[in-house]
């Protein structure tokens, strides 16, 4: 058995994993983000309910570019006090447990990889689209995290007037219809069409970031994720619009482009770090 921690920018989730499931776990809106030691701290107690002789090793996501050789951790995503965190060493020295740390998006592949919707594909891409638009990379069976953990940092690339990210993230939505990516959920299931009509344009930029993917890493599989993921049903057609000038038909004939159905796929891709 595993522990392990899914860091969001606004709460924490802490589970004990075992061969793909969530055995306990508990969740807790993170508190006084400008104070690295309270925060700190909020992780370890959150963490050590579970601690016990039968734990083999902790292991933790976190939004940010991270050293994970070293298990450093760089400029967290909405955590203004981490700025450079040692976070492996600080947790080893309190739990006395291996502990692996990387990036979330890298959790989330990993865990879709071991345990989701990519389990059995030799090459993966998972993409979440949230505040940002974030990407995990499977190659060979094996998390693929470049130098610097900076690989698949999709929604940086260059495209139209901005980037990926910008017509992405969820302030797509804000921008251009005036309401956030949750009401714009809301108004979409009630079936206003304005709201369908933002999920169309976000789904035919989605279709171009996946090209991009394709392109770039030719994947068996792309997962989709994160909380405007929920709304697959309503932007999955004109994302699949968005395909169709490919290059390369066969590839395109394929890909598989499915959406995660484990909201704790993160916290089990964390446990399994060492893997």
């Amino acid at each position: 058995m595993n522990i392990g921690v899914d860091l969001g920018g606004t709460k924490i989730k802490v589970g004990i994993a075992s061969e793909g499931l969530i055995l306990e776990q508990n969740t807790a809106l993170l508190l006084q983000k400008d104070s690295l030691s309270s925060t700190l701290k909020q992780i370890k107690d959150l963490i050590r309910p579970h601690v016990s002789k039968n734990i083999n090793q902790i292991g933790i996501g976190v939004p940010s570019v991270v050293d994970t050789e070293r298990g450093i951790v760089y400029n967290v995503t909405n955590i203004p006090s981490w700025e450079k965190v040692a976070l492996k060493d600080i947790l080893e020295d309190e739990f006395h447990l291996p502990t692996f740390v990387n990036n979330d998006v890298n959790c989330f592949t990993l865990g879709e990889h071991l345990f989701g919707q990519a389990k059995g594909y030799n090459t993966a891409v998972g993409l979440t689209l949230g505040t940002g638009l974030g990407a995990g990379i499977i190659i060979d069976n094996k998390l693929y995290k470049g130098f610097n953990t900076g690989a698949g940092e999709i929604g940086l690339l260059k495209y139209l007037e901005k980037n990926y990210e910008y017509y992405l993230g969820s302030s797509f939505f804000e921008r251009n219809f005036g309401f956030n990516a949750r009401e714009v959920f809301i108004a979409s299931q009630d079936g206003n069409k304005w709201a369908l009509d933002a999920y169309a344009e976000f789904g035919m930029h989605l279709g171009a970031a996946i090209q991009a993917v394709m392109y770039t890493y030719d994947p068996e599989v792309v997962v989709l994720g994160g909380s405007i993921s929920h709304a697959f049903s309503f932007f999955e057609n004109t994302m699949h619009e968005g395909l169709k000038d490919f290059e390369f038909p066969e590839s395109l004939k394929n890909i598989k482009i499915l959406k995660s159905n484990n909201e704790n796929i993160a916290l089990l891709g964390a446990a399994a770090l060492s893997r």
